[in-house]
């Protein structure tokens, strides 16, 4: 009876325990030195990292309680004055860190499902990463000896290489879609056009209730609505921002019997590469109904670089910018994640074309308005 009665007692205090409404942050900090500060990070609102918590190693260890959250988060840990952050998800589980200070590349976080996601997915492309170099330093030893038959054999090899990794990647998101770093991944390779916008929408369908209300799962279903209502046939969405003088213009008031949208900035070598020839098509068809407003991605209080940039590539046409660089709201309204990009719209708004540069831009605007 009594043997009962502790294991009773022990399968009581267990319950205890994992019903507290706290979890640890424990840390072997290998290296640094009593009284090294240990910076706890998330991401805000704008998806900036920002301090939340503060441990001190003691014997080359730290630890804290925290209270349980609601949802699966991001955080990072930062030591001392290293320039890396470690990143590691909460669920509520205990966390375990091992930090190495001589070697911050192979310092680890482990507790919880994420965090065993996060851990293999890691593992997995370092992989891939030491697979390359090796092609590649046998790459650079095959150029040295002019053997071209070795040389096209690695180039093939290191093709499908990248190929075997993107599959990893895809099927990695398919196959742990209820995990909040796959919904990151997704997040990233949806914009690397990987995934369709449709494919994408699949899975967040698929996703639980709690999942599918993460801020991140959110903001992909933005950027995911926004790239759909961006695409050829269309209605181009309207929007409305700040002049060179300080008015504000919206692209309604702007178009011609034909309209090109042109998201640039003065720091954008290939944007001002291709301004000559924007010029050029502008001068030529504008008295037959070609219009331009170009939305620059300019920094904040970077505006006299923006309106030097203007005149001096002879921009003679409607701009607009917030100064928010790739926050700004009307390049994440039409999903933009490189510059220069560009959609052509007809009288009433439609996007009939996108991204046409060079003579490409010239031809398509030729066979519109000769």
């Amino acid at each position: 009876m009594k043997y009962l009665f502790y294991i009773a007692t022990i399968v009581f205090l267990s319950a205890c325990n994992n019903n507290s409404d706290t979890y640890s942050i424990k840390g072997s900090a290998y290296g640094f030195e009593d009284g090294t500060q240990v910076f706890l990070y998330e991401l805000n609102e704008n998806n900036q990292p920002q301090v939340i918590d503060t441990m001190i190693v003691t014997n080359q260890t730290f630890e804290k309680k925290f209270a349980k959250v609601e949802a699966t988060t991001l955080q990072m840990l930062k030591v001392g004055n290293s320039s890396n952050n470690i990143i590691f998800f909460v669920e509520n589980e205990n966390i375990n860190a091992q930090i190495y200070a001589d070697s911050l590349a192979s310092s680890n976080v482990t507790g919880g499902r994420q965090n065993e996601l996060y851990n293999e997915f890691t593992k997995t492309l370092k992989g891939f990463v030491a697979e390359k170099m090796t092609l590649n330093q046998g790459f650079q030893n095959a150029q040295a000896e002019q053997n071209q038959e070795l040389m096209q054999s690695l180039r093939s090899q290191n093709l499908a290489l990248a190929e075997k990794e993107k599959a990893y990647k895809r099927n990695f998101v398919v196959t742990n879609n209820n995990s909040l770093f796959s919904m990151m991944l997704l997040s990233e390779l949806f914009r690397q056009k990987e995934f369709t916008a449709e494919e994408a929408s699949e899975i967040i369908g698929n996703l639980t209730p709690q999942m599918a209300t993460n801020p991140v799962v959110t903001q992909l279903t933005a950027t995911i609505e926004a790239a759909k209502k961006a695409e050829i046939g269309g209605m181009a969405p309207n929007f409305e921002a700040p002049t060179p003088s300080g008015g504000m213009l919206s692209l309604k008031q702007t178009l011609g019997k034909y309209t090109i949208i042109d998201f640039w900035a003065s720091w954008c070598k290939p944007c001002r590469m291709e301004n000559p020839n924007v010029v050029r098509v502008y001068e030529k068809y504008h008295d037959k109904g070609l219009n331009i407003i170009s939305v620059s991605l300019d920094r904040e209080g970077q505006k006299d670089r923006w309106l030097q940039a203007i005149e001096h590539d002879n921009m003679n046409w409607y701009h607009v910018s917030n100064l928010q660089f790739w926050q700004d709201p009307i390049a994440q309204q039409y999903n933009i994640r490189s510059i220069p990009a560009t959609f052509l719209l007809d009288a009433e708004g439609k996007i009939i074309d996108k991204n046409l540069r060079g003579q490409a831009l010239e031809q398509r605007i030729s066979q519109l308005l000769d």
